[in-house]
């Protein structure tokens, strides 16, 4: 009796000692498995080096001057893969700053130099550029009301025989104001430009208004 009451001891022992070895060898396999995995992903880490890129947080209007006050509201920093980030890629607010949208650039898209151009480069053909402002009514309506920041215009005058000559083109509009003064954001549609200011040179703003005050200039949108 003993001696069976022993063996049967004995197996319980060697039961037990096999199932607390399974167990270890379980939990061993596992942080191995942990261990591995991590060095898998710091390898894929290490082979997929990360950089940042500005990304539009909202739509940017086209002609939309961006500025220290304005930049966090039209911009988000994201983070991607280097190989995913083009050469031209804008990286920094300090980039983007005093420059103007040639374009809508829609919500989400990576920012890159071509969408913007800077203030100075506006005017950098330019000899002596002024800022000259006129009325609406000063220019046959002002194309309909639907001129904002940013947009190109030709300027035409009416001769006294009836002939209509171009006389300047591709002026840039530097700011549009509504019947009280206040400034047009581009976002709007709806709001009909009474005044809009310009860029042009100095020797041209003695013609520029002699024509304002005759009623013979007209403009056009250019369309891109």
């Amino acid at each position: 009796m003993r001696r069976e009451h022993g063996k049967k001891i004995l197996v319980s022992v060697d039961k037990e000692k096999l199932r607390m070895g399974s167990i270890v060898a379980a939990l061993i396999a596992s942080v191995a498995l942990f261990v591995a995995m991590l060095q898998i992903e710091k390898r894929m880490l290490t082979e997929y080096e990360r950089g940042t890129i500005l990304v539009a947080a909202q739509e940017i209007p086209k002609g939309q001057l961006l500025t220290k006050e304005n930049m966090t509201e039209y911009f988000a920093v994201k983070e991607l893969d280097k190989e995913c980030i083009p050469a031209t890629a804008l990286i920094s607010m300090e980039q983007v700053e005093d420059m103007v949208a040639v374009t809508v650039i829609e919500e989400g898209v990576l920012l890159t130099e071509g969408m913007f151009e800077r203030m100075n480069e506006i005017v950098g053909d330019m000899q002596e550029p002024v800022v000259a402002g006129c009325k609406a009514e000063d220019l046959y309506q002002m194309v309909g009301g639907v001129l904002r920041t940013g947009d190109r215009i030709h300027i035409y005058a009416v001769t006294e025989d009836g002939e209509t000559k171009l006389v300047w083109q591709n002026i840039f509009v530097q700011q549009v104001f509504d019947s009280v003064g206040g400034g047009i954001a581009n976002e709007d549609h709806s709001s009909p430009a009474q005044r809009i200011n310009i860029y042009l040179e100095k020797k041209d703003v003695e013609q520029f208004y002699t024509a304002l005050a005759n009623g013979t200039l007209r403009v056009v949108k250019v369309c891109e």
